[in-house]
């Protein structure tokens, strides 16, 4: 037996009792559903009398808000999770109530239909889940969704004005298997992007800090490092050239920085090839930088490779470079296994730019160094044996040093200097000639042989002789001259 609302004879605002159905349910066709207890779920009911699309000959539509069964609860799993996150992910529940809530409202919109101002309340502690909607008291109703009649309005309320509105309770009973889905779906999509949301507020004011973490995953060439509650992100452009990386590895992260809009949403960024992950080891591994007793001047890296680091100390007592080598190297030891054996180069600061210029690039010598008046290009020159040695292979301590000196440097080979060591040469040559009566071509022989100095000849062999200069008889020829040589008589 099939029986509709008009059936049973009910009109709007009538039902409000204890055996009023919500409007449109004939008893027999939603036995599941439980006659009203509440007043204000029977007087929503009488509201939507009338309203009869696609609902067939009997008058029976689908179930839109619970009349008697009054809030429902909360499963067991969903209060789990709310534990989960809370606890697990440092979510505050207020918060996930609040996503719940937005969810709940969003798939009860879809899966029955609009009311007015329809608001969730959710009790985290009782898991209890209530609806409600604000609806305009008429005195004719047009729209059963906003409007209630006057005649209900007024047992709902006594004092009940035309254009009052009157929240009523409309708790629905289910919102049914896709709606349930769509809400859940919907939580756990919001409740992820709180997670990433405290993820941000967590760390924001963590950048520049060094991290502990261990590889997780790898995202294409990214590095995706579990730090606890959160994950970082180690973008390829931020990983060491020389490093390889394995899920399990536990090491060290700089935070380079915490984007709130990343691609993936908030995200921390992590790096290890960054300059200033050596500047906070060093703060880590040497008392002295951690209380400003010896400053970082300027740092340039080359991560994997070298670094060159410029520290000076205000207190004429301190030895920068010593603080931060360490007790037989120690320090610097620890900071160059965290960079697993880059090379690091610690170098005494200088306020004068031309000693600081020579002192970066040691053990080389600087022979000459030219300023540029802005004080932005500086012009050296080395001796031609040094000269591979201070640019370095491919150009590295070149460009290491001119970073850390903040100029650009022109490193040439000293051509001055190949000038005067010639003129030596040739003024040696000649006071030979002089001295022994010999040719000037056998005489720069000689002093390209090293035998330039008179005193150095009168303690050399025959054989000795023949050896620089290719011939035997000249050599004995030379050798008689020598011997037979007055200093006295030379002059």
């Amino acid at each position: 037996m099939r029986r509709g609302w008009r059936e049973k004879g009910w009109e709007a605002g009538e039902g409000l009792g204890g055996g009023g159905v919500a409007p449109g349910i004939g008893l027999s066709d939603a036995p599941e559903f439980q006659l009203a207890e509440w007043p204000v779920c029977s007087t929503l009911g009488a509201s939507f009398a009338g309203q009869k699309s696609n609902i067939g000959e009997s008058g029976v539509r689908p179930a839109l808000f619970l009349s008697g069964g009054g809030a429902i609860f909360m499963t067991s799993e969903l209060k789990a999770l709310f534990d989960y996150y809370e606890k697990e992910k440092g979510i505050d529940r207020d918060r996930m109530v609040e996503v719940l809530s937005l969810a709940l409202l969003a798939a009860s919109k879809k899966s029955i239909g609009p009311a007015r101002e329809l608001r969730i309340d959710i009790d985290p502690e009782k898991g209890t889940i209530r609806a409600f909607a604000k609806l305009i008291a008429v005195e004719k109703v047009s729209n059963p969704f906003e409007e209630i009649s006057m005649e209900t309005a007024v047992k709902r309320k006594k004092n009940a004005q035309l254009g009052d509105e009157i929240e009523l309770e409309v708790t629905p009973k289910n919102m049914g298997r896709i709606a349930a889905q769509t809400a859940k779906q919907t939580m756990m999509q919001r409740v992820r992007m709180a997670e990433k949301e405290n993820l941000y507020d967590e760390f924001k004011d963590r950048t520049g800090d060094v991290v502990q973490g261990t590889v997780r995953r790898f995202d294409k060439s990214d590095v995706v490092v579990d730090l606890g509650k959160f994950e970082g992100v180690m973008p390829n452009k931020e990983r060491v050239p020389t490093e390889e990386y394995t899920i399990g590895d536990r090491m060290r992260f700089y935070v380079k920085a915490v984007e709130k809009e990343g691609v993936r949403g908030p995200e921390i960024v992590l790096s290890r090839a960054h300059v200033n992950f050596v500047r906070r080891l060093f703060e880590f591994e040497v008392a002295e930088i951690g209380d400003h007793t010896v400053e970082i001047a300027s740092i340039a890296r080359e991560p994997g490779y070298r670094t060159k680091v410029a520290v000076h100390s205000a207190d004429k007592k301190v030895d920068p470079v010593g603080a931060c080598v360490g007790l037989k190297g120690n320090r610097v030891k620890n900071i160059v296994r965290e960079l697993n054996n880059e090379k690091v180069d610690i170098i005494g600061w200088s306020a004068d730019p031309v000693e600081f210029i020579k002192k970066a690039l040691e053990p080389v010598k600087v022979l000459s160094i030219q300023l540029s008046p802005d004080k932005k290009t500086a012009r050296l020159t080395v001796r031609e044996d040094e000269l591979s040695k201070a640019i370095g292979r491919r150009g590295q301590n070149a460009r290491l040093t001119s970073r850390l000196v903040g100029m650009e440097l022109q490193i040439e080979r000293d051509e001055h200097a190949e000038e005067v060591f010639e003129g030596q040469m040739v003024h040696a040559a000649h006071d030979l000639e002089k001295a022994l009566g010999i040719n000037i071509e056998t005489a720069r022989r000689l002093v390209l042989g090293g035998m330039g100095d008179l005193q150095v000849l009168r303690q050399v062999e025959v054989e000795d002789l023949s050896d620089t200069l290719g011939d035997e008889t000249l050599a004995k020829q030379v050798f008689e001259r020598i011997q037979s040589y007055n200093p006295t008589l030379g002059e």
